[in-house]
């Protein structure tokens, strides 16, 4: 993102998986035996797109939009248990992926693990927290999950609200936040935020225009769309702001308040939540060395918009370790359940991971589908779903494979400019594909 506004990190976020089709190959420094040979031979194939059927008729330009109603996989995941030899040809490419990206300087450290319905597959850990602190990431390791708090945290709201019928997804937004009360607002609805169709822009540079996290809400309150409602994709924060606010007033607690006590605590995630204290900073991985607020950010959100609206936003600022984002894409993978406990209706669930309106997008609620462009890669099933975020964190789901890939990293640490971030994680991705197969 440029300092004065957004279209930098949207372009980031949404076209990560483009720059990554064909990833440059990172120089490698030190032999990695039997991982080695099998990430070039991953590499080799990751220049080959999806399969697609096709037939003979002739595409109707005149049909109206496809609106997709059923998802093609159901979750639960069939469960599927990975020989020993699928776990250590799993491991071996995660430990080559990751340690390739270390000395290619994609980021200072990062946590990958990739698990199943049942639990962990293979994990590791790589490089350290930052160049002042040389701990290596392990799995109780703090990350600032940027956008991925719109699934982790604002997107599990809503699960719940909209499976308990306290929200209705083709409801509009003002039924709900009667104080949005800009023109055209009155037109979109809760579907319309959750997939990005809302006509909102981007985002706007609420830090720099608001003094105070009260100022910064009003103007988002102020805030109309700029295209016609319904009419095309365009990534907002803003609308996931105001989900966050939607929460809030359905629930009567705040967003933090509310997936602590509904989520993350019947989860057992207890690295995660938003304004962490300070006693976790020595655990939490540093960011940027931002120059809005004159120093190396640890322990606070580096999303500038989340850290004016005082830390807790509905877009950005949950952080977590990949121990409980592990357990988070178990849950999901076992459709909604975990422990013999009931986080999410299954029902629901697949409403929320189904494509909405292909017209337009590969969106789902709040999640992004598999499209062999984005930062799934090229082997992950099409009905695979997950999110990234800016900082450096990816979590993808394929239920066709009762498979999950989460990746942690601080790749804005110390600048965001970085961008290699984008061919690592298409990598990882069709990498362990490409080993659970054994190509």
């Amino acid at each position: 993102m440029s300092r004065s506004g957004f279209p930098a990190r949207h372009r980031e976020h949404e076209c990560a998986g483009r720059a990554a089709a064909a990833p440059r190959a990172m120089t490698e420094k030190r032999p990695l035996v039997r991982a080695a040979q099998r990430l070039a031979s991953v590499t080799l194939v990751t220049s080959f797109g999806l399969a697609c059927s096709t037939s003979g008729a002739r595409p109707n330009t005149n049909a109206p939009p496809v609106v997709s109603n059923a998802p093609g996989v159901l979750l639960p995941a069939a469960t599927r248990t990975p020989s020993a030899t699928q776990r250590l040809a799993i491991r071996d490419t995660v430990q080559a992926v990751l340690l390739r990206a270390i000395a290619d300087s994609a980021f200072p450290g990062a946590y990958a693990v990739i698990g199943n319905s049942r639990g962990i597959i293979a994990e590791f850990g790589a490089g350290r927290l930052d160049a002042a602190d040389a701990t290596r990431p392990s799995d109780r390791t703090v990350w600032d999950m940027a956008s991925m708090s719109k699934l982790v945290s604002t997107t599990s709201a809503m699960i719940q609200l909209v499976a308990s019928k306290r929200v209705v997804i083709d409801s509009p937004v003002v039924f709900y936040l009667p104080s949005w009360k800009a023109a055209g607002a009155e037109r979109i609805t809760v579907k319309h935020l959750l997939t990005h169709s809302s006509g909102l822009p981007a985002g706007r540079p609420l830090y720099k225009e608001a003094d105070t996290d009260t100022t910064a809400r009003i103007i988002v309150y102020a805030t109309s769309p700029v295209a016609p409602v319904g009419s095309k994709y365009v990534y907002s924060d803003l609308g996931f702001i105001l989900l966050g606010r939607l929460v809030q007033q359905v629930t009567g607690q705040p967003l933090d308040q509310y997936v602590a006590q509904h989520v993350f605590g019947p989860l057992k995630m207890s690295d995660t939540r938003y304004l962490p204290p300070a006693s976790w900073v020595s655990r939490i991985a540093p960011t940027e060395i931002d120059p809005w607020r004159g120093r190396h950010i640890r322990g606070e959100v580096h999303d500038e918009n989340a850290s004016r609206l005082g830390g807790v936003a509905g877009h950005a600022g949950l952080f977590s370790s990949a121990r409980d984002i592990a357990r988070f894409a178990e849950m999901y993978l076992s459709g909604g359940m975990i422990d013999g406990k009931r986080i999410f209706e299954t029902a629901t669930l697949n409403q929320f991971i189904t494509i909405q309106d292909k017209s337009l997008s590969h969106r789902a609620l709040g999640w992004e589908t598999a499209n062999g462009t984005n930062s799934a890669g090229k082997r992950l099933a099409a009905v695979s779903f997950g999110h990234t975020g800016f900082t450096g964190t990816s979590l993808w789901m394929d239920p066709t494979r009762d498979l999950f890939v989460l990746l942690l990293s601080n790749r804005v640490n110390p600048t965001r400019t970085n961008l290699k971030i984008s061919g690592v994680r298409v990598a990882l991705a069709d990498g362990v594909v490409a080993a659970l197969e054994g190509r």
